[in-house]
């Protein structure tokens, strides 16, 4: 028989595994021994932490970033071909989810290799449940362009997107941009536009707020390098 692909969750900081995620997790973990990873060294740091007695010799852990050769990669799931599982371990969050990994379960779906998700925190749906916007209907736009006329051009078509087809627009930057990205919806978007900031999301400096935009000038919070998810709605 064929061996599984499992999608195994994360943290999304320094936060012990297990106050934020399933047991079924930390058993999955103690019973596989290949994983595709996007960063070896976090990655064996993690694995040890949620299951300190499982032998990191033993673990076998293919690259999955940047460098990774693409035809090897392509090879990643022979051995679910000879029986063996084989975990796609996330950075931070969930696998596939504004994370590496969707070629990884793509082949796994051609090559007829059954795929599992575990249940983990997800920074996207967490911050999108706990907006308090349209939850039966929103969008995850990614990174908006960084060029600053495309940018606002960008942010005003989500506006009116999240207007006309009542949707909520989800989007996130990189951690450094954060107070740049929040001072330009501030200046771009319609006082009366809801914006929703979530960041650093089940950690202890959690922060999550919507408000109005025209009351998020009085309001605005350090984001400095910390993950945040934006969420706009009019």
């Amino acid at each position: 028989m064929k061996g599984k692909l499992y999608l195994i969750p994360t943290t999304l900081g320094e936060r012990e595994p297990l106050e934020v995620m399933p047991l079924s997790v930390k058993k999955i973990i103690e019973q596989v021994d290949y994983y595709i990873v996007e960063n070896q060294k976090s990655a064996r740091r993690f694995i040890k932490k949620i299951s300190p007695k499982k032998s990191q010799p033993d673990l076998q852990l293919m690259p999955l970033d940047k460098y990774a050769d693409e035809q090897e990669t392509l090879r990643y799931l022979d051995v679910c071909e000879r029986g063996n599982n084989v975990g796609l371990l996330s950075e931070a969050g969930v696998p596939a989810i504004a994370d590496p990994g969707a070629s990884i379960v793509a082949l796994a779906h051609q090559k007829g290799i059954q795929v599992v998700p575990l249940v983990g925190p997800s920074s996207i749906l967490l911050a999108m449940m706990s907006s308090g916007m349209n939850g039966q209907n929103f969008a995850f736009n990614g990174y908006l362009p960084i060029e600053k006329s495309d940018r606002k051009k960008a942010v005003k078509q989500l506006e009116r997107l999240s207007k006309e087809r009542n949707q909520a627009q989800i989007f996130i930057e990189t951690p450094y941009r954060n107070d740049k990205m929040l001072s330009e919806l501030l200046s771009s978007l319609t006082p009366t536009t809801r914006l929703c900031v979530a960041c650093d999301i089940t950690l202890p400096t959690e922060f999550i707020k919507t408000m109005e935009v025209k009351d998020w000038k009085s309001n605005r919070p350090n984001l400095h390098k910390r993950p945040t998810i934006f969420i706009i709605q009019k």
